[in-house]
């Protein structure tokens, strides 16, 4: 009878740790949860929320929480000598797309006043001359600098497009690569920076 009243006793004791145990578990799952969209807002390099309507490439999508391992962010215009770089683009998208690469256009008029059309004429020339499917989306309506997401870009990365065609890679750990125009998206240098971003990304 002794040995009895000992085991619920000791029982009681463990009590504390057990319930301890059970709200342990579900409180890491919270965590993780509510760690998951954060890591995804770092695609715009912490900014909360930026949603652009494709002109290609889909219904309206917020880019900060996108489920890809990378993002290439792309300021382009159709009457520009980098104009042709829409090729390169597309064949960037078709060759990452499917291990987590997300390439968006975002058309602008910041420089020479390259991109005078309006966002049909875009989306059409994009499609008729490149065959681009990945997602332009509708022309910007405030200059580069003062738009939330490329301000937020060039306070990160510390560097400004001086052109149309200035890429940005950004990785979900918050980190921010600049490209000029003058480097084509088949670059190695730019190739060579998906890739590590994508395997870093598994």
């Amino acid at each position: 009878m002794a040995g009895m009243t000992r085991t619920p006793t000791h029982a009681l004791a463990q009590a504390p740790d057990l319930r301890r145990l059970a709200l342990a578990l579900p409180l890491g799952l919270v965590c993780f949860a509510l760690a998951a969209p954060a890591q995804a807002a770092n695609l715009c390099a912490g900014l909360p929320s930026y949603s652009v309507n494709p002109l290609i490439g889909g219904k309206p999508m917020d880019l900060c929480s996108l489920s890809a391992r990378a993002l290439l962010v792309v300021n382009t215009a159709s009457q520009c000598g980098f104009t042709p770089q829409y090729g390169s683009l597309e064949k960037l998208h078709q060759r990452y797309q499917a291990k987590g690469l997300q390439v968006v256009g975002i058309p602008a008029n910041d420089f020479g006043g390259q991109e005078p059309r309006k966002n049909a004429d875009i989306g059409a020339f994009c499609q008729i001359n490149y065959g681009v499917t990945f997602p332009v989306a509708e022309k910007l309506t405030v200059p580069l600098k003062t738009d939330p997401l490329f301000a937020r870009l060039i306070a990160t990365s510390r560097e400004a497009p001086s052109w149309n065609f200035h890429k940005y890679l950004i990785t979900p750990d918050g980190k921010v690569t600049s490209f000029p125009s003058m480097l084509d998206p088949l670059n190695p240098r730019v190739v060579q920076a998906v890739e590590a971003a994508l395997a870093k990304g598994q």
